[in-house]
């Protein structure tokens, strides 16, 4: 897995960019290899009357499916957790569908086999 950092209008420090590696670190486990994770944090603008304002992009391409998350909070270490949070909820959602489908047409074809059902899962007929 390759996580690129990009920082907006803040500096990279190291202790970012290791809470970031290490919040990202669990998702090799929903990823394949060779996963390319873009990652942008920074202040979204100078002007805000109640504080500053971080945001964190996580953006994610895996084969076969694109996923993103976004989260901004007046505390840059909560944003990246916020987004980190909602993309292991989407990638598991994600991996949840794919195992129901899986399921779903062993499960037909066994009836099938069986020949409890005359249905083709096939042809959907």
């Amino acid at each position: 897995m390759n996580i690129n950092i990009k920082a907006t209008n803040i500096e990279l420090t190291t202790a970012l960019s290791e809470h970031v590696h290490k919040r990202l670190g669990g998702l090799q486990k929903f990823l394949e290899d060779g996963v390319h994770v873009y990652v942008e944090i920074g202040k979204t603008t100078n002007h805000h009357k109640h504080g500053d304002v971080y945001k964190a992009e996580i953006d994610i391409k895996n084969n076969g499916g694109k996923f993103f998350a976004l989260a901004e909070t007046n505390d840059l270490y909560k944003a990246v957790d916020m987004a980190t949070e909602e993309i292991v909820r989407e990638l598991t959602t994600d991996k949840d569908k794919v195992d129901t489908l899986y399921r779903r047409g062993a499960r037909s074809v066994k009836k099938m086999l069986k020949g409890l059902s005359a249905r083709n899962p096939f042809t959907s007929k």
